[in-house]
């Protein structure tokens, strides 16, 4: 067994108590098997392999929250690394490493990235020269640590800059969908809901559709496609099938081993939903979380060989429509646990390779949140993020969620708690709003990107994530509407 090991310095960037969320990627990026231990002021983190890796740790950085931050390739070694030194190095390679291929691309890089770079690799000089004096070690990398992530936040700003402004001046540019879950809060707030989206994702999922077996229930939907979409608005259906615990019908538990009715059952739903939106809905999410499962207890195989039939069924009843499939937690870290297989880019993949007509894939970003939520990282790490994604050519759709509050939510299903602390605000409506702003034009920037949407419209109804929505439960608008109708104007 393998085993990276730093000591804590400074050591406000692990606070005391339980070990941090870790885990390590090979040279393939792959994400490793990882168990992490702090002791005695160093933190240890135990894999299968002894090669070199990289480790990806949550850290708290002071004025901004707890951030997953990256060292760079590490070969172990008996002593143990000077943590912030580490995680500064990596940060500021990966930062400059980004700079230097926009600028092959001829992106303008600003005069005020170079000099905070330079300022930050300056302050790693200085740590990196006295890791064994941590009284001037350690205030140097906090510092450098600022610069690097500032010296990021310049970098992404002028990307989004320059990006938006050539899309505008490119007549062939296809614009992003904007949208958001359409949900009963929608017959209230119709206006509010028009205005604001140029789409709408209808939440057809089995297990509200059909809760007891033959009994299907599309009165509510049929209503709301009516009385609240605009007959200009995008309609994206799905996901028909969600394969997290709970997901599927209960009425299935019986069927969850039989490899053979099984796949029948959902392929007879999956041709029933989009046969009776034939025509009225043309982009359909037909499986989600897939990669993480926990459905009927079914295997990593078994789920993707329902999915496959699944995407087959669509593709067979509608072979005009468009059909995409959503993974969670999109940077693969709960393969840390050791419970998967798959990498969720490895199942896309497969899927993509059966050549059974998958038009895109939709990326969950819902950050400030315990599992199925990701971990909280930086603007440089999510564009990073979509453009490894964008490798596969297909669509990509990005579906966000961060929440409004810490209180409780009773509308809120699944056990998914808000973990506050995790940004550089408390998460508040205003910390929502502000959050919403920096992520939003920087993924709607992106060129693969083909529609960003909102994961919840209101907090009054059933949601996965807490406080989530844009209107509160007594359907009045929260800032982060707002941000959306900005973000809307500004791109038409």
């Amino acid at each position: 067994m393998g085993v990276l090991r730093f000591r804590i310095e400074p050591s406000s960037l692990i606070s005391s108590g339980p070990a941090p969320d870790a885990y390590i990627t090979g040279a393939d990026g792959r994400v490793h098997v990882t168990r992490c231990e702090v002791k005695d002021g160093v933190l240890n983190l135990y894999r299968q392999s002894s090669e070199s890796a990289t480790s990806h740790i949550v850290v708290h950085v002071p004025e901004r929250g707890q951030l997953v931050l990256s060292t760079t390739s590490l070969p172990e070694r008996e002593r143990p690394y000077h943590l912030g030194v580490e995680l500064l190095r990596g940060t500021l390679g990966e930062v400059r490493e980004q700079a230097c291929g926009w600028e092959m691309a001829r992106m303008s890089i600003p005069d005020r990235y170079r000099i905070t770079q330079r300022q930050a690799f300056q302050s790693l000089a200085a740590a990196g020269g006295s890791q064994d004096e941590p009284a001037i070690s350690n205030p140097l990398v906090l510092t450098g640590l600022k610069q690097t992530l500032n010296a990021s936040d310049i970098l992404m700003e002028s990307y989004v800059m320059q990006r938006t402004t050539g899309s505008r001046s490119t007549i062939a540019a296809a614009p992003s969908l904007l949208g958001c879950t359409l949900d009963a809060t929608a017959l209230q707030a119709r206006n509010d809901f028009v205005g604001t989206f140029s789409s709408a994702r209808v939440p057809i999922e089995w297990r509200w559709i059909e809760p007891i077996e033959g009994d299907y229930q599309w009165e509510l939907l049929d209503h709301l496609i009516e009385r609240c979409i605009d007959p200009r608005m995008a309609i994206i259906g799905g996901p028909l099938l969600d394969f997290t615990a709970g997901g599927l019908p209960k009425w299935l538990a019986p069927w969850a081993g039989d490899i053979l009715n099984l796949p029948s059952f959902v392929c007879d739903f999956v041709e029933t939903a989009i046969t009776r939106y034939t025509g009225r809905i043309r982009i359909w999410e037909v499986a989600a979380y897939g990669n993480l499962g926990g459905a009927l207890s079914l295997s990593e195989e078994h789920r993707l060989a329902v999915m496959a039939r699944a995407m087959e069924t669509a593709l067979r009843t509608d072979s005009d429509a468009q059909f995409f499939v959503r993974v969670g937690q999109p940077w693969g870290e709960y393969l840390a646990q050791g419970n998967h297989r798959l990498s969720p880019f490895q199942l896309v993949d497969a899927l993509l390779r059966s050549h059974l007509g998958l038009s895109g894939v939709t990326l969950e970003i819902a950050m400030g949140y315990g599992p199925p939520g990701s971990l909280t990282r930086t603007r440089l790490a999510v564009s990073r993020m979509i453009d490894h994604w964008s490798l596969l050519g297909i669509q990509l759709h990005v579906v966000l969620s961060c929440p409004s509050g810490t209180g409780p939510d009773l509308a809120a299903y699944g056990g998914c708690s808000v973990r506050n602390g995790t940004w550089r605000m408390n998460w508040s409506e205003e910390a929502q709003a502000a959050w919403l702003e920096e992520f939003v034009p920087l993924i709607a920037a992106k060129p693969a990107v083909t529609g960003v949407f909102l994961n919840s419209f209101g907090d009054s109804l059933a949601h996965r994530y807490p406080h989530s929505g844009v209107l509160r439960p007594d359907g009045t608008a929260k800032p982060a509407l707002q941000v959306f109708n900005q973000h809307r104007n500004a791109t038409t």
